[in-house]
């Protein structure tokens, strides 16, 4: 089991919701961490309220000067949590060209920036452990989710293609699937959420799998076999099935 007591995470998007959670879970078991978001007032809020020592340090993923900058102030750090992302809900007849770029170039690109600022580091010493978010809606393509969902699926390719790379080098690659969490993005949502979960609930479920050696996680179980079985069918077959509900 993995211990994260004493060790320096940099946790990316922490502002709110998952990532606040995260924060404070990660704080309560002795974790060290540096914080970042864009709004530096909730950092330095989240910060102070924490029970262990914490670094509020804002920056843009979208802006490479600004993650440049951060990962300078950030130094040497044991793991990296990527939680920071964008959100809208969108179907292709609605295409928004700047909301689309900007669920790609924050959700990932912006992942790619960071990785590309701290990875390097990590090899060179030979030790470190990485956590990726995907979704459970980066499985297959879904109605209403242009942008969204094909940030997701590039990130969850990303994560497996580190995994294969790093393995055996002493960092550890891991993999979060979550499916629809309580946040201030997914309000935008005017659908039912089915197994909707609650952003504390959801932080347990990722630090627990934090702890273990497994690279993979996507939850809620029964809610996710519906995307990883979704793999399966014919194209055809996954198209009217998602028609049906329309």
């Amino acid at each position: 089991m993995r211990q994260l007591q004493g060790k320096r995470y940099w946790l990316v998007g922490a502002s709110e919701g998952l990532g606040r959670a995260l924060a404070e879970r990660l704080s309560h078991e002795g974790a060290e961490l540096v914080l970042s978001a864009r709004s530096a007032e909730r950092l330095e809020e989240l910060a102070a309220a924490l029970p262990g020592p914490a670094q509020a340090l804002p920056m843009d993923v979208a802006d490479r000067a600004s993650v440049r900058t951060a990962a300078a102030k950030a130094a040497a750090v044991d793991g990296l949590i990527m939680l920071a992302s964008v959100y809208w809900p969108q179907a292709a007849q609605d295409w928004d060209a700047e909301q689309v770029e900007a669920m790609l170039d924050v959700n990932l690109t912006g992942a790619a920036r960071v990785l590309g600022a701290v990875v390097p580091g990590m090899v060179a010493r030979g030790r470190g452990h990485v956590v990726l978010t995907g979704s459970l809606s980066g499985y297959r393509g879904l109605p209403g989710a242009i942008g969204y969902g094909a940030s997701k699926a590039g990130l969850m390719s990303l994560a497996e293609s580190m995994a294969i790379d790093l393995q055996d080098t002493g960092i550890d690659v891991q993999l979060v699937n979550p499916g629809f969490i309580r946040t201030r993005q997914t309000a935008k949502n005017d659908f039912q959420m089915p197994a909707i979960m609650d952003p504390d609930e959801a932080a347990r479920v990722i630090f627990d799998h934090m702890r273990t050696a497994r690279f993979r996680l996507s939850f809620p179980f029964a809610f996710s076999l519906i995307f990883r079985l979704g793999r399966l069918l014919p194209d055809r077959l996954w198209s009217r099935f998602w028609a049906r509900r329309g």
